[in-house]
């Protein structure tokens, strides 16, 4: 389902809340660090450049984003994020852009923050943007009679918590610094009659299980369809299309 060379489309704008969010852990000499979600782990070996003496793994459930990752001081392996439990040297857990995912995280983090060693790190970032009128139009346009049967759901409205919401849930377990940040994107159009770049932006993250659950026929119409309604709702002005993200972040220190 997952296209690397897709989801490395706007790349430094993708990178950003993830370098923002490990900028608040504060452990020195962790003993292992783990990124649940790796993708194709360019991210991950900046992890192992801030703690090289540590043992540095990169978890993704994608075969796809773990061969694009490829090898080397980083342990790079195929795994799922619902089912993973700490090692007893695990100091530091980042996850960015994946529990967004997972049904039931909140009580999959609880479980963690439980089962870490006093004094490590969980830092978790997800996109709170599912209001937002990209993802919107989505929901609307996958309720249609012609997508609903393929689509019966997939489409939630609002999968993750906000900020409060995840500090109250950690902070029984550890010391929690939360927040929220909405960065605006400022997207540069291409050549007249090119993709509209909020929609290739969401190729490479919301729409690929759409695009993996909807014949090639359909898939096709519902982009075209999905093009017009970005088109409506992120005019572009001076060469460039105004794109507002929300992002979550969470950073908490076990007891």
């Amino acid at each position: 389902m997952w296209d690397p060379a897709v989801y490395r489309r706007f790349g430094s704008e993708r990178s950003r809340p993830f370098f923002d969010l490990v900028a608040r852990i504060g452990a020195e000499s962790p003993r292992a660090v783990v990124d649940l979600g790796c993708g194709p782990g360019e991210l991950t070996r900046t992890l192992a450049s801030r703690w090289p003496d540590a043992r540095v793994v990169g978890i993704d459930s994608s075969p796809e984003m773990i061969a694009s990752a490829g090898s080397g001081t980083v342990d790079f392996r195929v795994g799922d994020i619902a089912t993973w439990q700490p090692e007893p040297d695990v100091d530091v857990v980042v996850t960015n852009a994946a529990l967004q995912w997972v049904p039931g995280h909140q009580e999959m983090l609880t479980r963690w923050a439980g089962s870490l060693p006093a004094g490590a790190w969980i830092a978790m970032q997800v996109p709170g943007n599912f209001d937002s009128p990209g993802h919107r139009a989505v929901r609307e346009l996958g309720a249609t009679p012609r997508y609903a049967a393929f689509l019966d759901g997939m489409l939630r409205d609002d999968p993750v918590d906000d900020a409060a919401g995840y500090a109250a849930l950690l902070t029984p377990h550890a010391a929690v610094d939360a927040w929220e940040t909405t960065y605006l994107h400022l997207l540069p159009v291409s050549a007249p009659g090119d993709d509209h770049p909020v929609l290739r932006w969401m190729e490479g993250t919301a729409l690929r299980p759409v695009r993996a659950a909807l014949p090639e026929q359909e898939w096709a119409a519902f982009r075209a369809e999905l093009a017009i309604r970005i088109a409506e709702t992120h005019p572009a002005r001076h060469g460039l299309v105004a794109f507002p993200f929300r992002r979550i972040f969470v950073v908490a220190h076990t007891a």
